[in-house]
């Protein structure tokens, strides 16, 4: 007969269960007082499952002024709508390929720049929003390079059909409202180094 012998219990480091990383990552041992620590929970929530800290290039307080939180809502609105407009002319353009007057090569090509580009500047103002420098810089860059060849393309006469040109209009007032929101005082200030 065997005889059981008990298996003493590993001395490991404690396993971190995601409520304790929630408690750890509070700055000060701030408690839950509303809207804004509901955003700080998610984010400490993934830290928590990552183990590493969310790199911020701006303090939370300037995240969370009015103003900011007002100019990244309107921000990520006013790209999400260049971005729903690009994917719909993407559609737009699958189903009238047959046509190659009004689907030339160039429309193709456009196009698909431009819904790459819509995608990469929603996905800058979604992490602008949380407080990312490098998202802010190149979200500043395409909206400008977007609105310079939005006005070549409307400028140059016979390269691309009306439609493009007249979509590419509206593309470009949404990009200049983009442009003003994040080169506009309040965000450079929030977003400034020192």
């Amino acid at each position: 007969m065997v005889a059981a012998t008990a298996v003493p219990p590993t001395t490991g480091p404690p396993r971190r269960t995601p409520e304790a990383g929630r408690e750890a990552s509070r700055p000060h041992g701030r408690r839950d007082d509303g809207g804004r620590d509901r955003c700080w929970e998610r984010r400490s929530a993934k830290e928590a499952d990552s183990g590493a800290p969310e790199h911020r290039d701006t303090t939370e307080e300037n995240l969370h002024q009015p103003r900011s939180r007002t100019a990244f809502r309107a921000t990520k609105l006013l790209v999400g709508c260049y971005l729903g407009i690009s994917v719909l002319t993407l559609v737009a353009i699958v189903l009238l390929r047959g046509d190659a007057a009004l689907v030339t090569d160039a429309v193709w090509v456009r196009v698909v720049i431009v819904v790459a580009s819509a995608l990469l500047m929603f996905v800058s103002a979604v992490r602008t929003a949380r407080g990312s420098r490098r998202a802010y810089r190149r979200l500043r860059i395409l909206s400008g390079v977007m609105l310079v060849a939005i006005a070549v393309i409307l400028a140059v006469p016979g390269a691309f059909p009306l439609w493009l040109k007249i979509e590419q209009g509206v593309c470009g007032l949404v990009l200049l409202g983009v442009a003003a929101l994040v080169n506009g005082k309040h965000l450079r200030a929030v977003f400034a180094v020192g």
